[in-house]
């Protein structure tokens, strides 16, 4: 199998364009050629390269990419975290599928005679005494 090359286009503002351009013209290379090595740098370095001018280059080595110390508190914060959101995504899902469950047993024809909807309830408390208008739902 060979070693077949892939065409990538995309679009640029015309003044970056012009700055590319201006780089291929500084190196004496063709626009595609910057492209390509940049790509070529991109997977070498799995996505970890960064465009700077040669005489910061030694500087900028040391410090790209740029490296954290993250406290174990954190860590273990996070990672609670992480347990309780994947423990509420679960009991989500189990909600989900119990108030599916009801409503299927809604739809039933068998077992429409035992459900009582509350708003009919309401209509059906139309009295004068003050006392029931206290256990109004709505």
């Amino acid at each position: 199998m060979g070693n077949k090359n892939k065409t990538i286009s995309f679009r640029v503002s015309e003044d970056a364009f012009e700055a590319l351009r201006d780089i291929a013209e500084e190196r004496d290379i063709s626009l595609s050629a910057v492209f390509r090595d940049y790509v070529d740098s991109l997977v070498a370095h799995d996505g970890k390269v960064r465009v700077v001018p040669e005489n910061q280059a030694e500087q900028i080595e040391n410090e790209f990419p740029p490296k954290v110390t993250v406290p174990k508190s954190f860590v273990r914060e996070h990672e609670r975290l992480e347990l309780e959101a994947k423990h509420l995504r679960d009991q989500l899902d189990e909600y989900k599928a119990y108030v599916n469950a009801l409503r299927e047993r809604i739809d039933d024809e068998e077992n429409v005679d035992d459900v009582v909807h509350l708003d009919d309830l309401d209509d059906e408390l139309d009295t004068e005494d003050p006392l029931d208008e206290q256990f109004t739902i709505g």
